[in-house]
Protein backbone atom coordinates (compact mmCIF):
# COMPACT_ATOMS: atom_id res chain seq x y z
CA UNK A 1 0.00 0.00 0.00
CA UNK A 2 1.29 3.19 -0.95
CA UNK A 3 -0.14 6.67 -0.19
CA UNK A 4 0.19 9.28 -3.23
CA UNK A 5 1.68 12.51 -2.61
CA UNK A 6 -1.11 14.96 -2.22
CA UNK A 7 -2.73 12.37 0.20
CA UNK A 8 0.17 12.84 2.06
CA UNK A 9 -0.16 16.74 1.83
CA UNK A 10 -3.76 15.98 2.74
CA UNK A 11 -2.48 14.08 6.25
CA UNK A 12 -0.39 17.49 6.54
CA UNK A 13 -3.22 19.62 6.72
CA UNK A 14 -4.95 17.10 8.83
CA UNK A 15 -2.29 17.16 11.52
CA UNK A 16 -2.59 20.99 11.18
CA UNK A 17 -6.14 20.37 11.94
CA UNK A 18 -5.81 18.51 15.24
CA UNK A 19 -2.99 20.64 16.41
CA UNK A 20 -5.05 23.87 16.55
CA UNK A 21 -8.12 21.99 18.18
CA UNK A 22 -5.35 20.45 20.46
CA UNK A 23 -3.69 23.86 21.14
CA UNK A 24 -4.90 24.74 24.45
CA UNK A 25 -4.06 21.41 25.95
CA UNK A 26 -0.59 20.95 24.45
CA UNK A 27 0.12 25.29 25.82
CA UNK A 28 -1.39 24.24 29.62
CA UNK A 29 0.97 20.99 29.31
CA UNK A 30 3.42 23.29 28.46
CA UNK A 31 2.91 25.77 30.96
CA UNK A 32 3.17 23.88 34.08
CA UNK A 33 7.17 22.89 33.45
CA UNK A 34 8.00 24.89 30.27
CA UNK A 35 7.26 28.43 28.88
CA UNK A 36 3.75 27.19 27.95
CA UNK A 37 3.57 28.44 24.78
CA UNK A 38 4.30 25.01 22.48
CA UNK A 39 0.63 24.68 21.63
CA UNK A 40 0.26 28.45 20.06
CA UNK A 41 3.69 27.73 18.52
CA UNK A 42 2.87 24.74 16.92
CA UNK A 43 -0.69 25.79 15.60
CA UNK A 44 0.84 29.08 14.53
CA UNK A 45 3.20 26.99 12.28
CA UNK A 46 1.19 24.26 10.62
CA UNK A 47 -1.01 27.07 9.54
CA UNK A 48 1.73 28.57 7.90
CA UNK A 49 2.62 25.36 6.51
CA UNK A 50 -1.02 24.71 5.39
CA UNK A 51 -0.80 28.37 3.47
CA UNK A 52 2.41 27.00 2.08
CA UNK A 53 1.27 24.10 1.00
CA UNK A 54 -1.66 25.37 -0.87
CA UNK A 55 0.09 25.13 -4.32
CA UNK A 56 1.96 21.84 -4.15
CA UNK A 57 0.97 18.90 -6.11
CA UNK A 58 3.30 16.48 -3.98
CA UNK A 59 5.26 15.25 -6.92
CA UNK A 60 7.89 15.63 -5.13
CA UNK A 61 7.58 14.62 -1.64
CA UNK A 62 11.24 15.47 -0.88
CA UNK A 63 11.11 18.90 -2.25
CA UNK A 64 7.49 19.32 0.15
CA UNK A 65 9.38 17.90 3.37
CA UNK A 66 12.19 20.42 2.89
CA UNK A 67 9.12 22.93 2.27
CA UNK A 68 7.46 21.99 5.42
CA UNK A 69 10.72 21.71 7.30
CA UNK A 70 11.91 25.58 6.44
CA UNK A 71 8.51 26.45 7.54
CA UNK A 72 8.68 25.35 10.39
CA UNK A 73 12.36 26.92 11.41
CA UNK A 74 11.13 30.19 10.32
CA UNK A 75 7.29 30.87 12.00
CA UNK A 76 7.76 28.49 15.13
CA UNK A 77 9.14 29.92 18.19
CA UNK A 78 10.92 28.29 21.42
CA UNK A 79 12.76 25.10 20.64
CA UNK A 80 9.89 22.99 19.09
CA UNK A 81 10.67 24.89 15.47
CA UNK A 82 14.30 24.16 15.31
CA UNK A 83 13.34 20.25 16.31
CA UNK A 84 10.02 19.97 14.19
CA UNK A 85 11.81 21.61 11.23
CA UNK A 86 14.70 19.39 11.61
CA UNK A 87 13.14 16.20 11.54
CA UNK A 88 11.56 17.52 8.15
CA UNK A 89 14.47 18.56 6.41
CA UNK A 90 16.57 15.63 7.57
CA UNK A 91 13.76 13.61 6.21
CA UNK A 92 13.65 15.15 2.82
CA UNK A 93 16.30 13.51 1.25
CA UNK A 94 14.25 9.90 1.94
CA UNK A 95 11.83 11.10 -0.36
CA UNK A 96 13.19 12.80 -2.83
CA UNK A 97 11.61 12.55 -6.52
CA UNK A 98 9.00 10.43 -4.47
CA UNK A 99 5.45 11.02 -5.57
CA UNK A 100 4.23 8.17 -2.68
CA UNK A 101 5.10 6.41 -0.38
CA UNK A 102 4.90 3.20 1.50
CA UNK A 103 5.80 1.52 4.97
CA UNK A 104 9.74 1.31 4.22
CA UNK A 105 9.31 4.57 3.51
CA UNK A 106 7.74 6.27 6.04
CA UNK A 107 10.11 4.29 8.46
CA UNK A 108 13.10 5.74 6.83
CA UNK A 109 11.49 9.08 7.47
CA UNK A 110 10.65 8.22 11.01
CA UNK A 111 14.10 7.37 11.51
CA UNK A 112 16.08 10.09 9.55
CA UNK A 113 13.88 12.78 11.54
CA UNK A 114 14.83 11.34 15.05
CA UNK A 115 18.29 10.95 14.16
CA UNK A 116 17.60 14.90 13.14
CA UNK A 117 15.89 16.18 16.41
CA UNK A 118 18.57 14.09 18.42
CA UNK A 119 21.61 16.00 17.07
CA UNK A 120 19.93 18.78 17.33
CA UNK A 121 18.40 18.90 20.91
CA UNK A 122 21.54 17.12 21.71
CA UNK A 123 19.07 14.38 23.87
CA UNK A 124 18.54 11.04 23.73
CA UNK A 125 15.33 8.87 25.05
CA UNK A 126 15.00 9.15 29.06
CA UNK A 127 15.25 12.85 29.49
CA UNK A 128 11.44 13.94 29.06
CA UNK A 129 11.18 15.44 25.41
CA UNK A 130 9.76 14.33 22.40
CA UNK A 131 12.27 11.77 21.72
CA UNK A 132 10.16 9.72 24.35
CA UNK A 133 7.46 8.74 22.26
CA UNK A 134 8.77 9.22 18.91
CA UNK A 135 11.61 6.31 19.28
CA UNK A 136 9.41 3.70 20.64
CA UNK A 137 7.03 4.52 17.78
CA UNK A 138 10.16 3.75 15.45
CA UNK A 139 10.76 0.64 17.52
CA UNK A 140 7.34 -0.43 16.92
CA UNK A 141 6.86 -0.13 13.37
CA UNK A 142 10.05 -1.98 12.77
CA UNK A 143 9.05 -4.71 15.03
CA UNK A 144 5.58 -4.65 13.55
CA UNK A 145 6.87 -4.88 10.08
CA UNK A 146 8.74 -7.48 10.68
CA UNK A 147 6.28 -9.55 11.75
CA UNK A 148 4.29 -8.70 9.10
CA UNK A 149 1.57 -7.02 9.99
CA UNK A 150 -0.58 -4.95 7.76
CA UNK A 151 0.27 -0.92 7.41
CA UNK A 152 -2.85 -0.31 9.67
CA UNK A 153 -1.99 -2.23 12.15
CA UNK A 154 2.02 -0.91 12.15
CA UNK A 155 0.42 2.58 12.49
CA UNK A 156 -1.43 1.70 15.29
CA UNK A 157 1.22 -0.18 17.53
CA UNK A 158 3.14 2.56 16.81
CA UNK A 159 0.72 5.41 17.71
CA UNK A 160 -0.42 3.37 21.47
CA UNK A 161 3.93 3.04 21.47
CA UNK A 162 4.13 6.27 21.38
CA UNK A 163 1.00 7.21 23.94
CA UNK A 164 2.95 4.70 26.35
CA UNK A 165 5.69 6.60 25.73
CA UNK A 166 3.97 9.95 26.62
CA UNK A 167 2.40 8.53 29.92
CA UNK A 168 6.10 7.62 30.65
CA UNK A 169 7.41 11.38 30.30
CA UNK A 170 5.22 11.61 33.55
CA UNK A 171 7.73 9.63 35.34
CA UNK A 172 10.83 11.13 33.73
CA UNK A 173 12.97 14.49 35.67
CA UNK A 174 13.67 16.76 32.97
CA UNK A 175 16.76 17.20 32.33
CA UNK A 176 16.63 18.98 29.05
CA UNK A 177 15.02 22.41 27.87
CA UNK A 178 13.47 25.26 30.60
CA UNK A 179 11.51 22.49 32.30
CA UNK A 180 15.46 20.93 33.84
CA UNK A 181 15.30 24.07 35.56
CA UNK A 182 12.34 22.46 37.75
CA UNK A 183 14.31 19.37 38.88
CA UNK A 184 11.71 17.42 41.04
CA UNK A 185 9.36 19.37 40.47
CA UNK A 186 9.05 18.68 36.98
CA UNK A 187 8.09 14.40 37.90
CA UNK A 188 3.73 13.61 37.33
CA UNK A 189 4.07 16.19 34.17
CA UNK A 190 3.56 14.86 31.01
CA UNK A 191 5.92 16.54 28.01
CA UNK A 192 4.44 18.92 25.63
CA UNK A 193 6.13 17.80 22.78
CA UNK A 194 6.63 13.80 23.29
CA UNK A 195 2.14 14.89 23.43
CA UNK A 196 2.47 17.01 20.43
CA UNK A 197 4.76 14.46 18.55
CA UNK A 198 1.96 11.29 19.75
CA UNK A 199 -0.75 13.54 18.04
CA UNK A 200 0.79 13.44 14.93
CA UNK A 201 1.11 9.85 14.88
CA UNK A 202 -2.43 9.47 15.78
CA UNK A 203 -3.29 11.59 13.29
CA UNK A 204 -1.69 9.49 10.78
CA UNK A 205 -2.89 6.46 11.61
CA UNK A 206 -6.56 7.56 11.48
CA UNK A 207 -6.12 9.13 8.13
CA UNK A 208 -4.94 6.06 6.90
CA UNK A 209 -7.14 3.78 8.99
CA UNK A 210 -10.14 5.89 7.36
CA UNK A 211 -8.71 5.35 3.83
Amino acid sequence: MSIKGLEVINIINKIADVISENKLYLTELDAAIGDGDHGLNMSKGFEAVREKLVDDNGENLGNTFKKIGMTLVSTVGGASGPLYGTAFMKAAPVLNNKSEMDLDDFINVLKASLDGIKMRGKAVAGEKTMIDSIEPALNSLIESKEKGLSIIDCLDNAQKAAYEGVEKTKEIKATKGRSSYLGDRSLGHQDAGATSSYLILKTIYEYIKGE
